[in-house]
């Protein structure tokens, strides 16, 4: 489908736009904001605008769905320079209440970065807040309550950068991870406390490009794993776990999507940007595709079955700042038309997934990710596991557990593991895989772009030198306003910036071998060519604020946006007629995302 572009000048913000289930609308009343707030200005602090939603369960005489089919017992929680507020979040169908804060809270010396509710523990009378800091903190809260306070990391002896992402391990009561901006992140227990010297570390496990270290203490504190990924101490943007909970897919500026085992911390695949960082990254509802968009204003799907990049999608005009699949918008193999996710419906394969993204170009893009896309040729299925190492690990310290061949829906992280077969080699690609062949149907295309010759490819050159040599790729007449320009750098300082890394991978106990060299996954599973792999143009295109958006939920009944002026806007979507009435859609569980600082 050709895209619908948008037009106009500066001031034209959208309030609706139409796809081929309907009309999506922006509901004025249920916008939230600090009260009375102000224009943005670049003073106000921190202007990462995150969004945290939860469904309360039914308390008595309250909290059921009412006629309209929306629960009144959500509740929403988003910062906004140095402040953070809780409300009542009333849906699509009731204004906002914002002289009624369910909690507000004005920081000194610090801003709120990320945020996120534990849905596994969430009562009506009761919910854990968990919220990260610019000076790296970390502070547990019971926005109801307000009984519970407790700090985390609160005389930076841990890590003094800032808190990327930070979210509850999934099917947790007390576990949570928080990412830094230098490239690490920390596995936490709510119920102990951090030491009060800086702590001492062990290397406990290690693996190409990546090692895990635990507390040398006598007695069990805060902080109980450190994960260093990267070996230059790149920060690491965002991190997602799969819907099962199994796999965990981490993000870095250096670059690199990750995905980990998690209880057995085994590096299972990666992929890599054409340049600059991956900034946001969200797994398909079904676990099987992890989408990542960054500073190369591509949005990329990697196939978790495959090992590889399969598709690219073109549409915004700078830096991508979320990516999220629409749970509640797909197409079935039975059938072609859109449903809502329905419990009938979930024994089907997907043909086509909806996915949204949120720009700095202010622009929401969606995309339809089709079947004839995503299903690899016949000549690319090829094993594409990991062999797991002799001796393994999980979290709690079990030897012997094995990388599953498959996700499996477990509400207990690691109860649940198969043995894999396949081989892969030493670049975490699969064996015998082959790029994508070129594919042209619906909104694909297939876009062609010249590469210079790389004369120092077999150098171990990392980070700014690899962005420098792809500097002068052209990815089309519509992107030249936004072209990059950087001076190459000389010989001799590309071999001074290869061995500080590898002294910096020693140090940490990493394997620095060559291939972690960026510019040799270029034309491999990991990392094709641009002429290599489908080019995805988005099904709508819409300028719908006028600050860089920050945050992108979808929900049964609408979908949420922030941006960096601190407002969080409702988007109704399409009503569905069935026997004349509006037809229900199924309101299930939220999906938390906690996004890139």
């Amino acid at each position: 489908m050709a895209v619908q572009p948008d037009s106009g000048g500066k001031d034209d913000v959208k309030t609706q736009f139409v796809t081929r289930e309907g009309t999506y609308r922006l509901m004025t009343l249920s916008e939230y904001s600090r009260p009375n707030r102000v224009g943005y200005t670049s003073g106000s602090g921190s202007t990462h605008v995150r969004v945290s939603l939860v469904s309360l369960p039914p308390g008595p005489g309250s909290g059921a769905p009412g006629s309209d089919g929306q629960a009144s017992d959500d509740r929403i929680c988003f910062n906004h320079g140095k402040e953070l507020y809780v409300y009542v979040y009333r849906g699509v169908k009731k204004a906002a209440d914002l002289t009624k804060p369910v909690d507000k809270k004005m920081y000194k010396g610090t801003n709120p970065t990320c945020h996120d509710f534990n849905a596994a523990t969430v009562t009506p009378e009761s919910v854990a807040l968990v919220v990260g800091f610019s000076t790296g903190q970390i502070q547990l809260i019971d926005p109801i309550k307000k009984e519970l306070s407790k700090l985390y990391n609160e005389e930076r002896l841990i890590d003094k950068t800032r808190v990327t992402c930070i979210k509850w391990v999934p099917g947790s009561s007390n576990l949570f991870i928080a990412a830094h901006a230098s490239g690490q992140l920390y596995v936490y227990n709510e119920e102990l406390t951090c030491g009060t010297a800086s702590p001492h570390y062990q290397l406990f496990k290690q693996g190409d490009g990546y090692s895990i270290h635990t507390c040398r203490t006598k007695s069990t504190r805060n902080p109980l794993y450190r994960w260093l990924i990267g070996v230059d101490g790149s920060c690491i943007n965002e991190f997602a776990f799969s819907p099962c909970g199994t796999n965990l897919a981490v993000v870095s500026q250096d670059g690199f999507l990750r995905v980990f085992h998690y209880d057995t911390m085994e590096l299972i695949g990666r992929a890599r940007s054409y340049f600059g960082g991956f900034l946001c990254v969200c797994w398909s509802p079904d676990g099987k595709y992890v989408v990542v968009g960054g500073e190369d204003d591509l949005v990329t799907v990697w196939s978790f079955g495959e090992r590889r990049v399969v598709a690219r999608g073109q549409g915004h005009r700078s830096w991508v700042s979320v990516v999220a699949f629409d749970p509640y918008v797909v197409s079935f193999s039975e059938g072609d038309s859109e449903e809502v996710v329905d419990e009938d419906k979930k024994s089907e394969s997907v043909q086509c997934y909806r996915l949204g993204s949120v720009s700095q170009d202010t622009q929401l893009c969606f995309w339809d990710l089709t079947e004839d896309v995503l299903r690899p040729p016949v000549r690319a299925r090829a094993s594409a596991h990991l062999s797991p190492n002799s001796q393994n690990f999980s979290p709690n310290g079990v030897p012997g557990a094995k990388v599953p061949a498959k996700c499996t829906k477990t509400n207990k992280v690691g109860h649940k593991h198969a043995e894999l077969s396949g081989h892969n080699n030493a670049a975490g690609e699969p064996s015998g895989a082959k790029p994508a062949a070129k594919t042209k149907a619906n909104n694909v295309s297939t876009l062609n772009i010249s590469v210079g010759k790389a004369k120092d490819e077999s150098s171990g050159s990392l980070g700014v030198n690899f962005t420098q040599r792809l500097a002068g790729f052209s990815f089309g007449e519509r992107r030249s306003d936004h072209r990059r320009n950087f001076s190459l750098s000389k010989p001799a300082e590309k071999t001074s910036a290869t061995n500080t890394v590898a002294l910096r991978g020693k140090s940490a106990g990493m394997h620095t071998n060559d291939t972690y060299d960026p510019l040799k996954l270029i034309g491999t599973p990991s990392c094709p060519r641009f002429d290599e792999c489908p080019v995805l143009e988005p099904l709508i295109c819409k300028k719908i604020a006028h600050e860089r958006l920050t945050s992108l939920l979808f929900r049964a009944e609408y979908f949420v946006t922030a941006c960096a002026d601190g407002c969080v806007n409702t988007w109704a979507r399409p009503s569905r007629q069935h026997n004349g009435d509006v037809r229900p859609r199924r309101t299930e569980r939220a999906d938390r995302i906690d996004l890139v600082d």
